[in-house]
């Protein structure tokens, strides 16, 4: 039996998003009631799984430890419901990858270990760029949350945070 899953963006979505990057505690903030929504999700029956760029790390800025130290607050404080957290430490100025958002390699990664039904499945993201790839691969619902939506985006539903767009997938399910 395959599962439903929900695909997260990270920062934006589950944390506060800094222009120069979340990538110490003391700047990592988990955004409101995102634990209690990353519950409801879990009690709904999804595997959670976050698709993330990390281009700090290929820039310099910072390290994967720095990345694996935040990942693991946000888990503590989601009381390890998170099922998995896929990450791409590089960017196109430094070097190519297909795992880097837009892209889908990450997201073809998740579907093959978990087993997942891409059309039961979701995408939460706060940018374009991370709901390109779900709608490439054919996740055919994309939730664009935090930022104004953008006429001709591939978004197909709009919310205000996690848990409005935790609202509309509990709603549709």
């Amino acid at each position: 039996m395959k599962n439903k899953c929900i695909f997260l963006d990270r920062d934006g979505v589950l944390n506060k998003d800094y222009v120069d990057y979340a990538y110490t505690l003391d700047k990592f903030e988990v955004l409101p009631n995102v634990p209690e929504a990353i519950n409801m999700l879990k009690e709904a029956g999804y595997v959670i799984v976050i698709i993330t760029n990390q281009s700090g790390i290929a820039k310099g800025i910072y390290k994967k430890e720095d990345v694996y130290i935040c990942h693991e607050e946000l888990q503590r404080v989601c009381n390890n419901q998170i099922d998995d957290m896929f990450y791409a430490p590089y960017h196109e100025s430094v070097t190519a990858s297909l795992t880097r958002k837009p892209n889908t390699l990450m997201f073809e990664k998740a579907i093959a270990k978990y087993n997942i039904d891409i059309e039961q499945s979701w995408m939460v993201g706060d940018k374009e760029r991370d709901l390109i790839p779900a709608k490439n691969i054919g996740i055919s619902k994309r939730i664009q949350v935090d930022n104004d939506p953008v006429e001709g985006s591939v978004y197909t539903h709009f919310a205000k945070d996690l848990m409005d767009a935790v609202n509309i997938i509990l709603k549709e399910a």
